[in-house]
């Protein structure tokens, strides 16, 4: 092989690692797929579950195929845990499914997480010291 111009090699390039319509085609859609297949696990943070989305969506863009957020957005409402029905209620019953951007999910699902991390610290903190105060007291009766 022989390659004399920079359009050549470009040419050639091009065609060795982006193949032809129809490859393309394929590779969309077994990546529309993986992105349809995805679910949150109830253990997983929502910032990992749009990440993993927005990988999908983002290699799909790549092929020139159109992907919109608000696809993004019915994905993440139809598949989160139930822990965020309450959430996701109150921000479609102000700004409708169809005008909730993504980033306002986003932000307003992980405050959602990061609210009851905070109370679930709190409780743990305020049983260790109960805990604590417990054994304290029957320390001084004995």
């Amino acid at each position: 092989m022989s390659l004399k111009s920079a359009k050549e090699i470009w040419d050639y390039l091009k065609n060795k690692y982006e193949g032809d319509e129809r490859i393309k085609r394929m590779q969309v859609l077994n990546l529309i797929k993986k992105f349809e297949l995805q679910r949150m696990k109830d253990s997983k943070m929502i910032k990992d579950y749009s990440d993993r989305l927005f990988s999908i969506a983002n290699k799909v863009r790549l092929f020139a195929s159109e992907f919109t957020d608000s696809r993004i957005v019915k994905k993440i409402l139809v598949t989160v845990p139930e822990r965020y029905e309450a959430t996701i209620t109150t921000l479609e019953k102000y700004q409708g499914s169809i005008k909730i951007f993504l980033v306002e999910l986003l932000n307003t699902l992980q405050a959602q997480k990061q609210k009851r991390l905070m109370k679930e610290d709190n409780r743990r903190s305020f049983d260790s010291q109960a805990s604590k105060r417990g054994q304290k007291q029957k320390e001084e009766k004995e």
